[in-house]
């Protein structure tokens, strides 16, 4: 027993002892220009466990396009890395805004639904310039992390890749099959896998795997590691990330900051919850504070709380209290924060917290103004206590503005629930204000390991072995969910809302349903009967 502990005592120590020889370059891979919460932590999280790891952060998303290879060589030369960690954070195009290739929500409806030949053909020739876009950035990334590899084996002929994100997380078996052989593939939190890493300790049982070999089956919905999060050290990121004067110059970024980790619910199309696991891990409010205070005194004035969820249930009501009083003790002037909400955790008292500590915008996610629908996608809201709890919010004088999302046609969708979720949108409006109110409409983009996707294998809409990242017509017609007997319905809609108001496309679409399928009583919304089909498959594996 005491030759075990000795041996593994000593290990340990050759393996600290190694860390001289280690160097880490985080490298954020191009993707839409959003403050890079994910590596700062996890640098900021490798230098409090290893004070004297030299580290780099290069985000390749603040650069033109043009010039992410020759910096990325540049700074692989000058640092010589042994350990690149790539950040891939979107993949998915499917949207109902405008993305980097434009509009693909648009392009898809006039493809698929236009009646005009001539539309038609303008969605075919935009879904081509969105293939080359997706695939494109795709192939880009992919050449980014092959190079980047094979440059850094140029200085150290031991250098290692591993890549994380939100990305690949998603996509990991899809990805496994095309990155450089050995690359390590994160999935969810990287931080407890990193420390393994550069302490040379065995990661099999962590959530990741090797590209060479299969991932274990259900690897996706393994937990995370519990891990304490304090406060991100500012003035160690500045020192090691040179572009993070960019994202403060201009004042309107809104920089992200962690509260929790964890999703509780079971939202069919969501991620979330298998990605950050179901165990809502609260960091500490004065970690948070001190965090918020470091980004208030290098002039931050606009906070985005990038939880899941700010206030992911009940229970954590009281959480969400304590941080806020403890922001508004602080007196930072100025401070406008914002936030996914679930508007059924609240009552009265952060109600007003939250109008007195500067929240400005806050998105709610209920999908449906159809209870019966809410049910069938298995979220968990109560629609009527939304509505008291936002009438609580106008009382407490927010008069800001909030996003709705919507999400059409997911589950069972017909023109009943239509005429609910107009009724439902209405007295939202009569809340907050018509003007106040941004109807975000959203056609679900199917992702892999969702409920969601398994109610896709059994009603035959989609077949095992389907690619999710694929953009060919035929898959993609799939992946951007809109079934019949609604989906041409909804086509026809949202073109005409693209034709008349693009710039307003959102209320547009509730004016034109409204228009043609009319308005429910509210109480018929709020108390519909989940009826008919049986409500969507439970947990996939």
């Amino acid at each position: 027993m005491g030759k075990t502990k000795s041996h593994k005592f000593n290990k340990a120590n050759h393996a600290l002892s190694d860390l001289k020889d280690e160097k880490v370059l985080i490298i954020r891979l191009p993707c839409n220009p959003i403050f890079p919460i994910g590596p700062i932590y996890l640098a900021d999280h490798l230098h409090k466990r290893f004070p004297e790891l030299p580290q780099r952060i290069l985000d390749l998303a603040a650069l033109p396009v043009i010039d992410v290879k020759r910096v990325l060589i540049a700074n692989i030369k000058s640092f010589q890395p042994s350990l690149l960690v790539f950040s891939w954070r979107d993949i998915q195009i499917y949207a109902p805004v405008d993305g980097r290739g434009g509009n693909p929500l648009q392009h898809s409806f006039e493809a698929f639904y236009a009646r005009n030949p001539f539309k038609r053909l303008r969605g075919a020739l935009g879904g081509l310039r969105l293939m080359k876009s997706h695939y494109g950035e795709l192939w880009r990334n992919q050449a980014l992390i092959k190079v980047g590899l094979k440059q850094a084996r140029k200085f150290k002929q031991n250098a290692r890749a591993l890549i994380g994100g939100g990305a690949v997380s998603v996509f990991y078996e899809q990805l496994g099959k095309s990155l450089p052989k050995g690359t390590i593939v994160s999935i969810g939190e990287g931080e407890p896998l990193l420390e393994k890493l550069l302490l040379g300790q065995d990661i099999e049982k962590e959530r990741c795997f090797v590209v060479g070999k299969s991932p274990r089956e259900g690897l996706i919905h393994e937990q995370p590691t519990e891990s304490i999060k304090t406060a991100c050290n500012y003035s160690y990121i500045a020192s090691i990330w040179p572009q993070f004067d960019w994202y403060l110059e201009g004042g309107d970024f809104y920089i992200g900051v962690q509260t929790k980790r964890g999703c509780p619910h079971n939202c069919c199309y969501c991620v979330y919850t298998v990605v950050e696991g179901k165990q809502v891990r609260v960091n500490s409010t004065q970690e948070i504070i001190n965090e918020i205070r470091q980004l208030y005194d290098l002039g931050v004035r606009n906070i985005w709380f990038t939880d899941a969820q700010f206030i992911p249930a009940r229970r954590y009501i009281e959480d969400a209290k304590e941080l806020l009083r403890a922001i508004h003790q602080e007196r930072m002037i100025g401070i406008r924060w914002a936030a996914y909400i679930r508007a059924d955790n609240l009552d009265a008292e952060l109600a007003k917290l939250m109008v007195q500590t500067g929240m400005n915008y806050f998105e709610i996610g209920i999908t449906s103004g159809s209870q019966e629908l809410v049910r069938r996608m298995r979220m968990g809201y109560n629609l009527r206590t939304v509505l008291e709890n936002c009438q609580l919010l106008a009382d407490a004088g927010f008069n800001d503005h909030v996003s709705v999302n919507y999400s059409f046609n997911v589950i069972d969708e017909r023109p009943e629930t239509i005429r609910q979720t107009i009724a439902y949108h209405r007295e939202l409006e009569k809340i907050f204000g018509a003007e106040k109110i941004d109807p975000a409409i959203f056609f679900i983009g199917l992702q892999p390991h969702t409920h969601l996707e398994q109610y896709g294998f059994e009603q035959g809409l989609i077949k095992p072995g389907y690619n999710p990242m694929s953009m060919m017509p035929w898959t993609a017609r799939k992946l951007l969910w809109n079934p019949e007997p609604m989906g041409k319905t909804f086509g026809k809609i949202c073109l005409e809302a693209f034709d008349s108001c693009p710039n307003d496309f959102g209320r547009t679409v509730i004016n034109l349903l409204e228009r043609d399928y009319g308005i429910a009583p509210l109480e018929e919304a709020l108390r519909a009967p989940l009826k008919g089909r049986p409500a969507i498959a439970k947990a996939i594996r």
